[in-house]
């Protein structure tokens, strides 16, 4: 799936607001693998976040 630069700049701020490091710099989940579960809603793409849908616009705006 192909995303704007806009689209994987958000996803990338969603991702580390989900997957903060623990203190030895951990994360559950890497990036690759949290850009897998991505995909493609009504006009945006669609990635699940604390129990929601966020929807990531082309031009990069996140909402639920």
């Amino acid at each position: 799936m192909l995303l704007t630069r806009a689209q994987r700049e958000a996803l990338k701020r969603v991702y580390h607001r989900a997957y903060t490091p623990m203190r030895d710099g951990v994360h559950f989940m890497n990036y690759f693998a949290f850009r897998r579960t991505v995909f493609l809603g009504p006009g945006c793409i669609m990635v699940p976040f604390a129990g929601m849908l966020l929807g990531i616009e082309p031009d990069g705006y996140t909402h639920s």
